[in-house]
């Protein structure tokens, strides 16, 4: 059996050969699907340690990006090998996307690549998206919590558009609606109607969780 604190400490150090070197020798042990999900988990604990840098400073941009690759390679090939049972096992459902008028993704992606190694059932709806695309996905998703992506200050309006569809659907008081990207600020946040902002992916991510424990 792997050892997991090993492993989420070098997930957390960004040591991409000890991850996969780790991980090779796991796999090649025919692990069960309950040792499958104790290592996603020791992961998703590592990318805590990832998180954690990057609000101390430690970590950049760059690193919490590369970070995300390191858990989505490791993620793809543990995945085939895990039950239905324990790949059901989700902390909620996430809708995202990056608001109309805006194409930039790297803060939305960063995002649901923390998202999906917290536990969450990610629903990634793109960029440059309307309204009215938004919260088609929020609706049938059944989501639990909304994020709106956007850099530039045009994004804050979109923001606010896509706030005033989730009401008039008839969804908002079911969702938590959450906010990132360079254009969001606190004024931006009242501004727009939603519950929470942050440039940081991390700290957003921990939010999530605060709303649905």
């Amino acid at each position: 059996m792997i050892d997991t604190a090993i492993l989420k400490q070098k997930l957390g150090e960004l040591d991409e050969a000890g991850v996969d070197e780790l991980l090779g020798q796991f796999l090649d042990g025919n692990p069960t699907p309950e040792e499958v999900q104790r290592v996603v988990e020791a992961c998703q604990q590592g990318m805590e340690i990832v998180g954690d840098n990057f609000e101390a400073g430690v970590y950049f941009v760059g690193d919490l990006m590369y970070a995300a690759q390191i858990l989505t390679d490791a993620l793809d090939r543990l995945k085939p090998l895990m039950s239905a049972d324990a790949g059901s096992k989700t902390v909620g459902t996430l809708v995202l996307c990056t608001v109309a008028g805006d194409i930039h993704d790297i803060g939305k992606n960063i995002y649901k690549a923390l998202s999906e190694a917290a536990g969450f059932t990610v629903v990634d709806v793109g960029i440059d998206r309307k309204p009215e695309a938004f919260v088609e996905a929020a609706q049938s998703s059944g989501a639990d919590i909304v994020g709106l992506s956007g850099v530039l200050t045009l994004s804050i309006a979109s923001m606010k558009d896509t706030i005033e569809a989730l009401k008039a659907a008839g969804l908002r008081d079911k969702v938590k609606v959450m906010i990132g990207g360079n254009a969001v600020s606190e004024e931006a946040c009242r501004y727009v109607g939603a519950d929470y902002w942050s440039k940081n992916a991390a700290t957003s991510v921990k939010k999530g969780l605060e709303y649905l424990a």
